[in-house]
C-alpha cells in the first residue's frame, strides 16, 4: 500500500511538473499581438489559441465575439503568430457567429468603412476561396436573395481574379446592378491583386474599404493592378465607364462607392428570406452550400476594423505577425 501511494504521488508530481513547464519553442508566438490590439478602430481580433472544442474568442475590444465551430471540433496546431497556435481548417469545417450576435461586426450603411487583416497558411486554392466576412450569396447565378456585405475572398476568375486575393463589397446584398438597374448574374464588385495568393506558406492578407475604393494587400503591400478590360473580363460598361467621372473602376484599387448592404427584416423578409448573413471564417454560403468552397489551411490571426486603415498601418500589422520566423521554423523542421 505504501509503495502504491508513493507511485501515485510520483505520477501526480510528474504530471504537475509537466503542466507547469514553459511552452515549447513551437508554441512561442512569432509576433506581437499588442500592435493589433492597440490599433484604433479594432472591432475584433482572434488569435486562435484555444484548443479544439472551444469557441475562439476575440481580444482587444469590449466584446469577445466567440467564433463557434461548425461540423465538429476544429483542430489546434502548434505554430502561430499571436498565440503560438493556429486553427487547422480541413475544408469541411468552419467558424461562425450567428447574424443576431454579430454586433459591431455588422458593418453596413452608405458611409460605412471596413478593413480586415489575416495571417494564414492556405492550401489548395482550387477549393479554398474564403477568409472571412458577412457574405451569404444564395443558391447560384442570377439569385438575388443573397445578403452579402463584406468579405475577404480568394480565387474568383469570373471577373479577372483567378487565384488572386479578391476582397468584395456589396451595396445590394444580391447581384450587382449597373446604373440603369440591369443585373449581373453575380456580385461583380471586388478588387483583384496582380500576384496570386501564396500557398503552403505563411502570409498576411488584408483589405480596406474607405467608402469609395476597395484595396487588397498581400504581405502588407498594396498590390496595385490596372484594369485590362478584355483580359480581365471586365469590358462591360459597368467596369469601363461607370466609375468616377465616367471612367473605369480599376482593379486594385477598385472603385465601388455605394456603401455596404444592411439587412432590414421589414424591407427584405420576402426578397431575402434567408435573413442576414452570419459572420463566417473559412467558409461562406455560396451555390447553396457552406462547404463547397470551404478553406483548407491554418489561421493564426484575424482582425476586423470599422475604418479604412492606412497603407502604413497595414504594413505595421504585417510586420507584427513576423511570418518570416514562422516560415523559417517550418522550413527547418525535419519531416516526420
Amino acid at each position: 500500500m505504501k509503495h502504491a501511494l508513493s507511485f501515485a504521488l510520483a505520477i501526480l508530481t510528474c504530471t504537475a511538473t509537466y503542466a507547469d513547464t514553459p511552452d515549447s519553442k513551437d508554441t512561442q508566438p512569432s509576433g506581437d499581438a499588442s500592435v493589433v490590439t492597440q490599433m484604433p478602430g479594432l472591432v475584433a481580433f482572434w488569435t486562435f489559441g484555444e484548443p479544439a472544442g472551444q469557441s475562439r474568442k476575440s481580444i482587444g475590444s469590449e466584446q469577445n465575439y466567440p467564433l463557434i465551430e461548425v461540423d465538429g471540433p476544429i483542430n489546434r496546431v502548434e505554430g502561430g503568430p499571436f498565440s503560438g497556435y493556429a486553427a487547422n481548417l480541413n475544408g469541411k469545417q468552419y467558424f461562425k457567429i450567428p447574424y443576431a450576435e454579430t454586433g459591431d461586426l455588422n458593418i453596413h450603411g452608405p458611409e460605412a468603412q471596413v478593413s480586415m487583416f489575416a495571417v494564414v497558411n492556405i492550401h489548395n486554392l482550387r477549393q479554398s476561396r474564403t477568409i472571412a466576412g458577412m457574405w451569404s450569396e444564395g443558391k447560384g447565378a442570377n439569385d438575388d436573395s443573397g445578403t452579402r456585405q463584406y468579405a475577404m475572398l480568394m480565387n474568383m476568375p469570373t471577373y479577372g481574379g483567378p487565384n488572386q486575393l479578391v476582397p468584395h463589397i456589396s451595396s445590394e446584398g444580391g447581384v450587382t446592378r449597373r446604373a440603369d438597374g440591369s443585373a449581373f448574374p453575380w456580385c461583380a464588385d471586388y478588387a483583384a491583386t496582380r500576384q496570386t495568393v501564396p500557398t503552403d506558406r505563411w502570409c498576411t492578407l488584408g483589405f480596406t474599404y474607405d467608402g469609395d475604393y476597395i484595396r487588397a494587400y498581400i504581405n502588407g503591400v498594396l498590390d496595385k493592378r490596372e484594369l485590362d478590360a478584355v483580359k480581365d473580363r471586365r469590358n462591360d460598361r459597368y467596369f469601363t465607364s461607370e466609375g468616377p467621372d465616367g471612367k473605369d473602376r480599376g482593379m486594385n484599387p477598385y472603385y465601388h462607392g455605394r456603401g455596404i448592404f444592411g439587412y432590414d427584416a421589414e424591407k427584405h423578409a420576402k426578397t431575402k428570406p434567408g435573413g442576414g448573413s452570419d459572420f463566417t471564417v473559412g467558409a461562406r454560403y455560396a451555390v447553396g452550400s457552406f462547404t463547397r468552397e470551404a478553406t483548407i489551411g491554418r489561421f493564426g490571426g484575424l482582425a476586423v476594423f470599422d475604418r479604412a486603415i492606412s497603407d502604413a498601418e497595414m504594413m505595421k500589422l504585417h510586420q507584427a505577425a513576423n511570418i518570416e520566423a514562422l516560415n523559417s521554423k517550418e522550413s527547418s523542421t525535419p519531416p516526420r
